[in-house]
């Protein structure tokens, strides 16, 4: 199995050949697959990875989901956390209902509209990559095949996912190893 920084590597040649047209979609956008027992090596080597794109002339910007998403909970009125809250105390163990009613915050749009926002804020400067971390956060409420489908045509500028899962197939997922393959990916697979 190659080594992260070998799918890394193999990633930072494929941006630089541009997407082939044999692929389903013409956006620019790219996910490096690895094992979810490598989100912490994945981590370590982020600001390694980011200077290596710096050095090679990209601008880098970042995105992270985890951060997004508390952002999201954090921006969530008072009263609705309290009912959240009052229902949590009712029935603490019935944690189907608590990830319903927190999925359903983020499946608003409120996700979808953060990420929007950071790609159109980068439109039109043809230096600059964007890399979306922590993917992992997405569970229990969504998966980013979802956002990705939400936001196409709208991948102004080279966009990577760090994705934690399981490659089954040129274009077929497995979000975290354990979630039922997915086929609905528009991108460049590297890894897994």
């Amino acid at each position: 199995m190659p080594s992260l920084n070998a799918d890394f590597n193999e990633l930072m040649e494929r941006m630089k050949r541009g997407r082939e047209f044999g692929h389903a979609s013409y956006e620019p956008i790219y996910y490096l697959v690895f094992s979810p027992r490598s989100i912490l090596d994945v981590k370590r080597q982020m600001k390694a990875w980011e200077a290596r794109l710096s050095n090679d002339g990209w601008e880098v910007h970042t995105f992270s989901i985890a951060t997004a998403i508390q952002e999201i909970f954090d921006e969530v009125p008072a009263m609705v956390k309290t009912i959240w809250q009052k229902q949590d105390a009712a029935a603490p163990l019935n944690w189907d209902k608590t990830n319903k009613a927190l999925a359903n915050r983020l499946e608003q749009g409120a996700l979808t509209a953060k990420l929007a926002e950071k790609l159109a804020s980068l439109d039109g400067n043809d230096n600059a990559i964007l890399l979306v971390t922590d993917l992992e956060a997405l569970h229990p409420y969504t998966r980013i095949g979802v956002i990705e489908g939400e936001l196409q045509g709208k991948f102004c500028v080279p966009t990577v996912f760090f994705y934690p899962g399981i490659r089954t197939g040129k274009t077929r997922l497995k979000f975290l190893g354990f979630y039922p393959e997915d086929g609905n990916y528009r991108s460049d697979h590297v890894g897994g």
